[in-house]
């Protein structure tokens, strides 16, 4: 029987320490920062912080500065910037707290700069250029204007210069070379400084791609960054789930809510506390697939806010009991093949996964026994 009565995602720190080391391996000789934006992925900003910084990582990419003001209780010597930048009402705590903002367009680099001259001392900043994403990051007219003036920079000691790559999964895409080359181009026209561009498949790109500061994010996690080939990273996280009950059914019936799939008589189901509000996508509803003692079984019927149910006849039925613990993501499951049942991608399985979920790490952080939810 499983201690837990509900789902638990298994976070394999060791992985992700060794998936970092991989990425630094290839990125040789550029710098590998670490984006931990939405809660690490969602598998918990703290102890992956700490596990990236013992591992080597000093610089770390946020969304929000709520989430950098998170990471710097856990990491009071690295550099955290976030990507979506500041406005007014963080400066001052920003600037208490070391965070680094990422410039994406002239006036907020202009309200970054008066701050500057307030505090008649210079402010960090990265500055985002718009390389053909058309996303975030200074337009190409911003940029012209910036190049042609430079002292509009002012007050502001620019840490990088950073784009960001849209196609970089796709080998054939050629706007992905379409972009390094309008990257070099502007580059060439600016102060010097460190520039930044690969995200995790662009360091996969060559060394073209790399420059002063690769940024990958999903790589890190166990989410290939190779589409259609073998994928280089470990697995770093194990979503499972107990079995609540087993039925025996004893005639044609239809499991599920709307009566969408059919099983005669005397098959075996198993009732698992897994479902869509834990981050189990509806999609998944007659299509997903998991493990159970090494047996492949399939879910039947749609899945419900907070059950989904497996046909699980095929499994001795020694194994398949109230209690048993299923495998829903992990190395019989890996996240981009659920993605690819849930017609999405791993990124949208990992940070989809709910708060009920229990993190439980291995090696549990700073040697001490921790769990935590969210």
């Amino acid at each position: 029987m499983s201690c837990r009565a509900g789902p638990e995602a298994l976070v394999d720190l060791e992985a992700l320490a060794a998936n970092y080391r991989l990425l630094c391996q290839v990125a040789r000789p550029a710098t590998v920062a670490a984006a931990v934006k939405a809660n690490a992925y969602g598998l918990g900003l703290q102890p992956v912080g700490r596990t990236l910084f013992e591992s080597g990582c000093r610089v770390f990419f946020v969304a929000h500065f709520g989430e950098a003001l998170a990471l710097r209780k856990t990491l009071p010597q690295a550099t955290i910037a976030v990507l979506h930048g500041l406005v007014p009402a963080e400066f001052a705590e920003a600037i208490a707290r070391r965070i680094v903002p990422v410039v994406n367009d002239l006036e907020s680099l202009e309200a970054w700069q008066r701050r500057a001259r307030q505090r008649d001392a210079p402010l960090p900043a990265l500055v985002h250029l718009d390389s053909g994403m058309n996303r975030l990051g200074l337009s190409r007219a911003e940029q012209a204007s910036l190049a042609a003036d430079p002292a509009r920079l002012g007050g502001i000691a620019v840490r990088g210069w950073m784009s960001h790559l849209a196609c970089a999964e796709d080998p054939d895409h050629p706007k992905t070379a379409e972009q390094r080359a309008a990257f070099k181009a502007i580059l060439a026209r600016l102060p010097r400084a460190p520039a930044s561009l690969a995200n995790s498949a662009g360091i996969f790109r060559g060394r073209d791609y790399l420059f002063d500061l690769v940024r990958p994010g999903a790589a890190l996690y166990g989410i290939n960054p190779l589409p259609g080939r073998p994928n280089p990273m470990r697995d770093v996280v194990t979503v499972r789930a107990p079995i609540v009950q087993i039925r025996c059914v004893e005639g044609d019936a239809t499991v599920g809510y709307g009566a969408t799939h059919a099983i005669p008589g005397g098959r075996r189901l198993a009732t698992v506390a897994i479902g869509y509000a834990d981050g189990y996508r509806r999609d998944l509803g007659n299509r997903g697939r998991a493990t159970l003692e090494g047996h492949r079984v399939p879910v039947v019927g749609r899945v419900s806010m907070d059950l989904i149910t497996l046909d699980v006849s095929a499994v001795p039925e020694a194994l398949a009991h109230r209690g048993a613990m299923v495998e829903f993501i992990g190395p019989d499951n890996p996240i981009d093949r659920i993605a690819a049942d849930a017609g999405t991608i791993g990124y949208e399985i990992l940070t989809g996964l709910g708060p009920r979920i229990a993190r439980v790490y291995r090696p549990a952080p700073l040697a001490s026994a921790r769990s935590t939810s969210g």
